[in-house]
């Protein structure tokens, strides 16, 4: 995987000024696209196509403070139709214009080429089993959320803070398979993890794919495959986002294992009154390298 990140930072330095093939480079190395990205991000801090934009706005400005060429000429170098397009990207990276820094010669906010480094870490185990499950449906209370990265989300907090409590005791009576309890349940999310994308929250249970849904429940249809489940304990959220970040940085490159597409799922098996402190199980769909 470090090697295919590397690759893929070599690609978009050959290709700045232009579309490439990230499924292709994928394939080329034995992964998939949505691995690909899910780990780039995981690892870089942002998405590649954040990254993309950071690069190319860097090399532009080079071109702007040089001073050779018209802006026009620089835009469209940059895969830009106009001035005006090629000025948003720019200030959006810089916080500046390029006729500002023309004349100006800065600020500038330069993003480097990056480079990924295996560092040997993993002194702390990882409690992971990987379960093989035929196909189930996740039912419950879903709703249309941004992606928050670090503490609370307040959205999803309040998603389920109006539900009533005799909802909670239905929904726990209506769950017949694992993962058990109740859920929360992360799908359609961004493969890039971009802050403030929008992803379906679901609060729910999983239930058997036979298992008759109420009309009144929103379902999503999880495939049968198997999954990777790390168990977390302690101060909650944290442990549980330290945990996620983890399956990125230590157990993904160092297991035969990628990601598929599908829903996480965290199931909360122990907890505090006040929710300070969990016992959590977090799921994630996965294939063999």
């Amino acid at each position: 995987m470090i090697t295919a990140l590397n690759r893929l930072v070599d690609l978009v330095e050959e290709h700045l000024t232009e579309e490439f093939d990230v499924d292709g480079l994928a394939r080329a190395v034995g992964t998939t696209e949505y691995h690909l990205r899910r780990m780039f991000s995981s690892l870089a801090g942002m998405p590649l196509s954040e990254y993309v934009r950071r690069r190319r706005m860097t090399v532009a400005a080079a071109d702007v403070v040089r001073g050779e060429d018209d802006l026009l000429a620089i835009a469209v170098r940059h895969g830009y139709g106009s001035t005006e397009a090629f000025g948003r990207a720019f200030r959006a990276v810089h916080g500046v214009g390029p006729s500002d820094v023309r004349r100006d010669g800065g600020p500038l906010r330069v993003q480097p080429q990056l480079r990924f480094r295996l560092t040997v870490e993993g002194s702390i185990p990882m409690d992971t089993r990987i379960v093989d499950r035929p196909a189930f449906r996740l039912v419950g209370h879903a709703a249309r959320v941004p992606l928050i990265h670090q503490g609370v989300n307040p959205h999803i907090q309040r998603h389920i803070t109006a539900l009533p409590q005799e909802e909670h005791l239905r929904l726990k009576a209506l769950g017949d398979t694992e993962p058990a309890g109740l859920l929360q349940v992360s799908d359609d999310l961004d493969p890039d993890g971009t802050e403030g994308s929008e992803l379906t929250y679901l609060h729910g249970v999983a239930v058997a794919g036979d298992t008759p849904v109420p009309d009144d429940l929103d379902a999503i249809e999880v495939a049968a495959g198997r999954w990777a489940v790390f168990r977390t304990a302690g101060p909650h959220p944290q442990a549980l986002q330290n945990a996620w970040a983890a399956t990125a940085t230590e157990w993904f490159p160092a297991n035969p294992w990628r990601l598929r597409p599908g829903p996480s799922i965290v199931a909360v098996l122990d907890r505090a009154d006040d929710f300070s402190t969990a016992t959590c199980e977090l799921w994630l769909p996965v294939e063999p390298t």
